[in-house]
């Protein structure tokens, strides 16, 4: 059995912990013995020991911090590790140059970004390339990306994030609109991601104001989660005069019954791989309005049908979007139609594991 240490420096409650947990919940005890090291403790830390997994810290200052290559080394010959299944740029680095010491140890990267690297970087990444193994793209706009930055194309391996879609195909009572005291009639958009720079809220409350000038039915606008500009946007919406508008519920762990509350999620994002959210949304029969950024157009085009993609920071664009889903009920059952199967085709767990199993497996030459 392959013996699979998972490094990751934050371990947090964003989607790139989500892609960690669930492999650990599908390979180990199974196919794989899973570990996990990370420099800053967050969510994921308490839910991998709740599997079982025997957990390690790590500081990790920097990409070329020597003293976590060290360590990194010392550890992964005591548990006598075969892989290291990095997930960001630092902890990858760390990675190779401890595999400098332990030659064995393969190192294996999913790139969750799709972001340009500066020049040192890219001299870097094509320096590193001897030692890499396999690398997985979650979408196809990662790979070219991460070609662009130097990264020897012959490596990445293109998967697409997957979900369990049992779990989140299996409908639920949501008890949302009783808890916020939104009629039934209302027409219910729900936005989950983190209050950070790069996910686009300002430019979403800017499309609920839109909206209002564009339509008299009754809406709600359902911000769920916190971060560092949650303040900051309940700011902009008592500045517009949205307060009746947007709801702000703060961070949920119930985010399945908040989808199930909801007629339509949308994903304003200015940097986006391939959301989980999104995926986990359409799973539940919800259609999605989401950027037209990276991997989004991998979930929603001409062929899967199950979404309107819109140009980032149009508040004006994103609100005729929301308007014409809003009004067109056959346009919701059609897009609600493709969403499930959509993720059953497309977006499965299952399929993400197995094909990831036989990389690592790929990767060892085979060993068991």
């Amino acid at each position: 059995m392959l013996k699979v240490l998972y490094l990751l420096n934050h371990a947090g409650k964003a989607g790139t912990e989500r892609y960690v947990e669930t492999l650990v919940e599908k390979l180990n005890n199974d196919k794989i013995k899973a570990y996990f090291a990370y420099n800053e403790e967050g969510l994921l830390v308490e839910r991998l020991k709740e599997l079982g997994l025997d957990t390690y810290r790590i500081e990790m200052k920097n990409p070329f911090d020597i003293k976590a290559v060290i360590e990194l080394n010392n550890l992964c010959r005591k548990l006598d590790i075969d892989l290291i299944h990095t997930q960001f740029l630092r902890e990858n680095y760390i990675a190779l140059l401890s595999k400098l010491l332990n030659p064995k140890v393969k190192v294996f990267y999913t790139n969750h970004f799709i972001l340009y690297n500066n020049k040192f970087l890219r001299i870097t990444n094509r320096m590193l390339n001897p030692l890499r193994s396999t690398i997985i793209a979650v979408c196809n706009k990662g790979k070219d990306m991460m070609i662009s930055n130097g990264v020897d194309g012959k490596k990445i391996k293109v998967i697409f994030n997957g979900i369990d879609v049992n779990y989140w195909a299996e409908k639920i009572e949501s008890t949302m609109r009783k808890e916020f005291g939104i009629g039934e009639d209302e027409f219910v958009f729900l936005c989950a991601s983190r209050f950070a720079n790069d996910k686009g809220h300002k430019f979403l409350i800017n499309s609920v104001a839109e909206l209002k000038k564009l339509t008299d039915r009754k809406f709600r606008c359902v911000l769920a989660n916190d971060g560092p500009l949650f303040e900051e946007c309940k700011n902009q919406v008592r500045e517009l005069g949205l307060e009746n508008d947007v709801i702000f519920t703060g961070f949920r762990k119930d985010i399945k019954n908040l989808i199930y509350g909801s007629d339509l999620y949308i994903n304003s994002s200015e940097h986006e791989a391939l959301s989980f959210a999104i995926i986990e949304v359409l799973a539940c029969g919800i259609p999605v309005i989401a950027t037209n950024m990276a991997g989004n157009g991998d979930i929603i085009n001409d062929e899967t049908n199950c979404g309107i993609l819109v140009e980032y920071n149009n508040s004006k664009g994103l609100a005729e979007a929301v308007n014409r889903i809003m009004s067109d009920k056959d346009l919701q059952r059609m897009l609600r139609e493709n969403a499930l199967k959509t993720v059953k085709e497309k977006f499965n767990l299952d399929k993400v594991a197995a094909e990831t199993y036989n990389l690592y497996r790929e990767s060892c030459k085979g060993k068991e």
